[in-house]
């Protein structure tokens, strides 16, 4: 799985709260969880946005409450994935589980506005607008085949690994 986009910076401790405010989650449709995604954070984001760019941030990514509103707005937002220093463990878990790469990187900044390259199979970063590449951790395979399904749901209907219960 490569992705392609343009970068988006954001600081540390980019809580759930920035990513969707509270006063949208009564909504759970994504096109209109999107129409809200960083808002109180950055209130141009959606018209500086092209589909397939990319969210950069610095550490504790995705901190704050447990919602799933949050990788959804960001994914329905066309944002191809989340890169990182660090996530919270639920945003990561739920990123992936709605089909949302999220990749942790080291001490690494790519400036606003560059355009890069992300291999999740090889495990690499290139910022092709520096021509430098740097690694980060490959991601297992079963997590690449459930972000390639579209998110858990996807991935175990296709695969078979669980059976449906008839409740009646």
């Amino acid at each position: 799985m490569k992705l392609r986009g343009k970068v988006h910076n954001y600081g540390a401790n980019v809580d759930t709260d920035a990513i969707i405010p509270a006063r949208y989650l009564n909504v759970s449709e994504p096109r209109e969880l999107a129409q809200h995604c960083m808002e109180d954070i950055d209130s141009e984001f959606l018209t500086k946005l092209a589909p397939g760019d990319i969210i950069m941030a610095d550490t504790n990514f995705g901190c704050g409450s447990s919602r799933e509103h949050a990788p959804v707005a960001i994914r329905a937002a066309g944002i191809s994935c989340v890169i990182a220093k660090s996530f919270a463990r639920i945003f990561f878990r739920n990123a992936i589980n709605i089909g949302l790469p999220v990749i942790e990187i080291g001490g690494h900044e790519i400036e606003t506005g560059h355009q890069i390259e992300v291999d999740l199979e090889r495990g690499w970063v290139k910022d092709l607008t520096a021509n430098r590449r740097y690694p980060i951790s490959k991601m297992p395979a079963v997590m690449v085949d459930i972000l390639n399904s579209g998110g858990l749901v996807n991935y175990l209907l296709e695969n078979g690994d669980y059976i449906l219960a008839d409740p009646h």
